[in-house]
């Protein structure tokens, strides 16, 4: 499969269990994008540091201007992933995000897409009626860099 071949799902998002996924399946979602406001806003509620809240700061900053939290880029993520890839009616819960990396930053009117690969599926011995999926997520801008990484964690009910 080339970089630009991705996998479609064969049942949406609202009949979609463990059972559905594939290991080695890949995909790409949606776009999702902010500007300069959303920027300041949510970082003034969660992230008050002056390269996410104030732009003549941060244009003399590491970064060259504002940049988004990696919180809000991580929030931007999972959107995606929640309106896309994870399914709506058997998801249980989440044990956790690994190996989370802010690989550059996400500016004002980037435009982002998400990629998953799945990289693990695996019902539970203890438990038949479920079981965990392991999924690697790459959100990628608009020139096709990554912006962040993470390995994705979720519980699953099967069919």
């Amino acid at each position: 499969m080339t970089a630009e071949q991705y996998d479609t799902f064969d049942t949406t998002i609202d009949d979609r269990f463990l059972d559905d996924y594939t290991e080695g399946g890949r995909y790409r979602f949606g776009e999702e994008s902010v500007d300069a406001d959303e920027i300041v806003e949510f970082a003034r509620r969660y992230d008050p540091q002056s390269i996410h809240t104030d732009p003549e700061a941060a244009a003399g900053g590491p970064f060259g201007g504002l940049i988004a939290s990696g919180w809000q880029t991580a929030a931007l993520m999972m959107r995606l992933f929640a309106d896309n890839y994870l399914t709506s009616v058997a998801s249980l819960a989440s044990p956790g995000i690994d190996e989370l990396r802010w690989v550059r930053p996400l500016r004002p009117g980037d435009r982002l897409t998400l990629v998953c690969e799945t990289t693990g599926v695996r019902p539970s011995r203890s438990k038949p009626d479920r079981g965990v999926l392991t999924t690697d997520v790459t959100l990628i801008n608009q020139d096709g860099e990554p912006v962040l990484t993470a390995t994705a964690l979720n519980m699953v009910a099967r069919r």
